[in-house]
């Protein structure tokens, strides 16, 4: 790979990347069929008198808005670095999975608030046919909707610009399930309107056949809205990891410091720093203290290389700096703690 004079990554290509512009219309694409079954299902709800059905459209409510915050944050990405905004907007991709997770947070609390009221006092009443027939339909549109977002991504590679989604809790050599941050908080989502309107379903059946066990549309709303919830927590984890300036799951502090004493001329690294703007753009600054007789310019091309090929940094920043004895007593110079 050829580098120009300073620069030993590449320069970025302007643009999303044929990464994100697949994201982008699977974006699209759920976000279509999601807000038409979401319409069919608020009337077949209201239709039915179903607190169940309305709770599946209010989760494809909360769908249709994450979707329409990713593809503006996936559009707000691609926004180019400013004096204000040195790293660019990249991390504009994680604050619109957090803003899809907190969203549909909120609206489950509100209707496991209306399930309990239901189970306390049992003055309502079902339509079990139109609850059964919209059940069915909300179980096909979030199938429909899953096989959209869902995608096979290619072998896992840790290059400079690395944009397949890799789970920060796996490490070099897994699959790729999906590609995108966004793409990935809204297919979780979608997993967790399936399961709902999977028990939605199970429950309407049972109230068509079985009028007086009603109570099982509450029942399926409080069960499965808890199991909404749950799906979300590997996404919020990682998106928290990330706005916590965290040390990316993929990678150890220990084999980035490693790497660089390994390098001919350095005798000790410091303010070792590794984060992540995004799930895939991670990000390392450190200092090299070098021997006097090492030449500053080959320890850093070095070192930059090795720290690009073996673990894939989006952005490197090195100081090169000559070793003297006192760094080994200076508090600064001492590495973190476990945490």
């Amino acid at each position: 790979m050829a580098f120009h004079h300073c620069h030993r990554d590449p320069l970025p290509q302007p643009g999303l990347s044929p990464e994100r512009l697949q994201a982008r219309r699977q974006l699209y694409a759920a976000c279509a069929v999601c807000f038409v079954f979401m319409a069919g299902e608020v009337v077949g709800g209201y239709l039915a008198h179903s607190l169940a059905i309305m709770t599946d459209a209010a989760h494809l409510l909360a769908d249709v808005g994450s979707m329409m915050g990713s593809l503006f944050s996936l559009w707000l990405s691609t926004r180019p670095a400013t004096r204000t905004m040195t790293f660019g907007w990249h991390r504009s991709e994680t604050l619109g999975a957090l803003a899809s997770v907190v969203s549909l947070w909120m609206v489950t609390g509100i209707l496991l608030y209306l399930a309990v009221i239901r189970l306390l006092h049992s003055d309502y009443h079902i339509e079990g046919g139109a609850m059964l027939l919209t059940a069915g339909i909300a179980v096909c549109a979030n199938l429909l909707m899953a096989f959209v977002l869902h995608q096979a991504g290619p072998p896992h590679s840790h290059g400079s610009r690395g944009a397949e989604y890799a789970p920060l809790e796996e490490g070099p050599g897994d699959p790729l399930p999906l590609g995108n941050t966004s793409v990935r908080a809204a297919f979780v989502h979608v997993l967790g309107d399936l399961l709902q309107s999977l028990g939605v379903l199970a429950a309407s059946i049972l109230i068509y056949f079985k009028p007086q066990y009603k109570v099982a549309d509450p029942i399926s709303t409080f069960l499965f809205s808890i199991c909404a919830l749950g799906s979300t927590a590997p996404t919020l984890r990682d998106v928290l990891r990330i706005l916590m300036e965290g040390t990316p799951r993929s990678m150890g502090f220990e084999p980035v410091r490693d790497t660089l004493l390994s390098v001919p001329g350095v005798r000790a690294t410091h303010e070792l720093h590794l984060w992540a703007l995004t799930l895939t753009y991670h990000v390392v600054s450190a200092h090299l203290a070098i021997d006097s007789t090492a030449d500053p310019e080959a320890v850093l091309a070095e070192a930059s290389s090795r720290l690009y090929s073996r673990f894939g940094f989006s952005s490197c920043t090195l100081q090169v700096e000559q070793y003297q004895p006192e760094m080994a007593q200076c508090l600064r110079c001492q590495e973190p703690p476990q945490a």
